[in-house]
């Protein structure tokens, strides 16, 4: 999405590296990217907005994609451009990133924890009623990707992720043709046109938004390096990369339209927010469909679920590594350390698959304390503001080389992000029971 002016390069890109053809062959992290960003939440709030609207939202999910494609594109180049981690781009900006980062890490990490470890559990007890509770299914997941991630680096994390990137892909376009969706429809939904209800704008905006990845935008950089890509010969291939997470991202989230507009939308059926959405889901697919196409949906359910669960458990946990080591002194934030796998290997690395795995297992016996909730809550919105901000600042001064700084079309759409999650930041702050918090 970016585009680029000038034709010198300050002192610290004076290289020139030998441009790779941007080839399928070396397709990776985008995948990556599209596995760990849309989970189980995304799907049902795609299904609910089909569910309520039809074919009428169908637009507004593909704009989300283009906007996740300009953050994640200016995540890379950063990388690529400078050779410098985005946690290193962020100090450079003044103490108070490394402050919001720090409590953010920490606290996100707690929660999210938990809800991965319990969404990757429904559909396992959902195929598998009577082996064990939920919370247990939730703990084995959890464990299962704290092993799994310890123990692989990048290139065997990359593959499992493709794989199960591919189940989610067969049982989406599967469920997506087996509704039989209403072409003219669909192509009518393309048209931007708001539905006639209530808070029709913030349940665009809200859509726009969901489609596909918070922290795991920023993470995007890192998995580009740990992928051996570090200097701008890669740039084209990283571009191409992107543009395909997105695509991929995009047809789960209008295939999982498709099923909420034919199968709920038509019949005026609701489902419940939140995961357990998807669990009702399988049981209505299981009567129109037959239990054949219900187990396929759960394992979809379940390839969904767990490739965020392990996408978190590597990527944030190699963000807070070059967090550590930016912080302490201890190693360079360049995309050379990334690429060594030395962050891989790092105690930060592995302190922080600890943090996700087991003290947010308390959750799943307690439920989620409410002022914690509130508080993952808000810096949750917070962050993909500070996402945009960041790297509108990071991308138009003399951080980055002339070269590859933003256009007017990189600017454009990383303003537009900025202001959507800004708009969404504020609604989430606002509709906090912030009179019962205190």
């Amino acid at each position: 999405m970016a585009e680029t002016t000038g034709n010198t390069r300050d002192h610290e890109a004076s290289r020139h590296p030998q441009p790779r053809k941007a080839s399928w062959k070396y397709i990776g992290p985008g995948i990556v990217v599209a596995a760990t960003g849309v989970g189980a939440g995304d799907l049902v709030a795609t299904l609910i907005a089909g569910s309520n609207f039809g074919y009428t939202l169908l637009w507004a999910a593909i704009i989300g994609c283009l906007v996740k494609i300009s953050l994640a594109e200016a995540a890379g180049r950063w990388h690529l451009s400078t050779g410098r981690t985005l946690f290193d781009g962020w100090a450079s900006l003044g103490r108070w990133t490394t402050w919001f980062f720090a409590v953010y890490v920490v606290v996100w990490g707690f929660v999210y924890g938990a809800a991965a470890m319990s969404s990757s559990a429904l559909p396992l007890q959902a195929l598998f009623p009577d082996v064990m509770d939920l919370k247990w299914w939730g703990i084995a997941c959890g464990l299962v990707g704290l092993v799994f991630v310890w123990f692989n680096k990048y290139a065997v994390f990359e593959k499992v992720m493709t794989v199960l990137v591919g189940v989610m892909f067969l049982v989406t376009v599967y469920l997506a043709i087996r509704v039989t969706p209403n072409i003219p429809d669909a192509f009518a939904g393309l048209l931007p046109v708001l539905p006639d209800e209530k808070d029709s704008i913030l349940n665009t905006l809200g859509l726009i938004g969901g489609v596909g990845g918070t922290i795991t935008l920023a993470a995007y950089g890192y998995w580009v390096n740990a992928k051996g890509w570090t200097d701008t010969g890669w740039m084209k291939v990283m571009r191409l990369d992107n543009r395909v997470a997105y695509a991929t991202t995009g047809i789960f989230v209008i295939a999982m339209l498709f099923v909420g507009a034919e199968l709920l939308h038509s019949a005026n059926v609701a489902i419940a927010s939140g995961d357990k959405g998807l669990i009702q889901l399988g049981d209505i697919l299981e009567d129109e469909y037959g239990a054949a196409t219900a187990k396929f949906f759960l394992i979809g359910f379940f390839a969904t679920s767990f490739t965020s669960l392990i996408g978190v458990w590597h990527g944030v946990s190699l963000m807070f590594a070059d967090f550590v080591a930016r912080l302490s002194g201890t190693g360079q934030a360049k995309g050379e350390e990334v690429a060594s796998g030395t962050r891989e290997r790092s105690w930060p690395f592995r302190a922080y698959l600890l943090w996700l795995t087991f003290p947010p297992m308390i959750l799943l016996f307690e439920g989620q304390p409410f002022r914690l909730i509130i508080i993952y809550g808000v810096l949750g919105a917070a962050f993909l503001p500070f996402l945009a901000g960041t790297l509108i600042w990071l991308l138009n001064s003399s951080r980055t080389p002339r070269e590859w700084r933003n256009g007017p079309l990189s600017n454009v759409m990383l303003a537009v992000a900025g202001l959507l999650f800004l708009v969404l930041c504020v609604k989430q702050i606002w509709d906090q029971p912030w009179g019962e918090f205190f």
